[in-house]
């Protein structure tokens, strides 16, 4: 069920009849202004996304060399340094 232009046409003039025709260019700037701060927020929200998945990419990489670290052979529990013993 698709509209046509008949149907089209009926329904801007039940708008026009409703709003009066001194009301339209006003609701017009409210629906723009409307849209305008719609898109202007999912930007926000983009760019906050953005920003949070890379302070998570760096949070990531920190604790992963924080492990590299603690899992080397030199930080293991029971073993001896080697430049400790040679002196």
């Amino acid at each position: 069920m698709s509209l046509g232009p008949m149907e089209i046409g009926l329904i801007v003039l039940a708008i026009v009849l409703l709003f009066g025709a001194k009301k339209l260019p006003e609701l017009a700037r409210s629906i723009g202004r409307s849209a305008r701060i719609f898109k202007s927020e999912v930007n926000e929200m983009h760019s906050e996304d953005a920003q949070r998945s890379q302070s998570q990419a760096q949070l990531n990489q920190k604790q992963q060399s924080d492990e590299e670290f603690w899992n080397r052979p030199d930080m293991q529990p029971g073993q001896q340094n080697n430049t400790n013993t040679q002196q």
